[in-house]
């Protein structure tokens, strides 16, 4: 069954958006071409809010993603540059992404938050804002060519 994850980020300060929105590039460049991705979306809200929402054909495809290349390099940099984080995976049925309403309902029943060095007043009280609608979107696809 596809594995769905959503993440939120909050960068803390506009100093940190530059290298925030480079490896945020790498990592989705990354993501498009990695083996089992089936697709995504990246939403930015107000405030430096960022959500990303990726579908994978299992837990281990989205793990060796997360665990390699950009994305591992870019990892340790969020604690300091974000002042709210949360994740939550959860699978489904079918490979299709989600809404984003159904994104932050399995975020408020079942999300978790991570770890950041700085955290928000929202992240102290262990609150997870709801995606906002957004000009500033962008779908995912993959582009590793599958041989058969």
């Amino acid at each position: 069954m596809p594995l769905i994850s959503v993440t939120r980020l909050r960068v803390r300060s506009w100093t940190f958006l530059p290298q925030f929105l480079w490896d945020t590039f790498k990592s989705a460049r990354q993501v498009q071409r990695s083996a089992g991705f089936l697709g995504g979306r990246l939403l930015v809200n107000a405030q430096y809010v960022f959500w990303t929402m990726t579908a994978w054909q299992d837990e281990a495809a989205m793990n060796a993603y997360r665990t390699g290349g950009a994305h591992r390099q870019a990892m340790p940099k969020l604690l300091n540059w974000c002042d709210e984080a949360a994740v939550v995976h959860w699978t489904q049925e079918s490979p299709e992404i989600p809404a984003w309403q159904q994104a932050q309902q399995h975020m408020s029943e079942q999300g978790r938050l991570s770890k950041v060095h700085h955290p928000s007043a929202t992240q102290a009280a262990q609150q997870i804002p709801a995606p906002q609608p957004s000009r500033i979107a962008q779908t995912l696809k993959p582009t590793r060519q599958v041989h058969g």
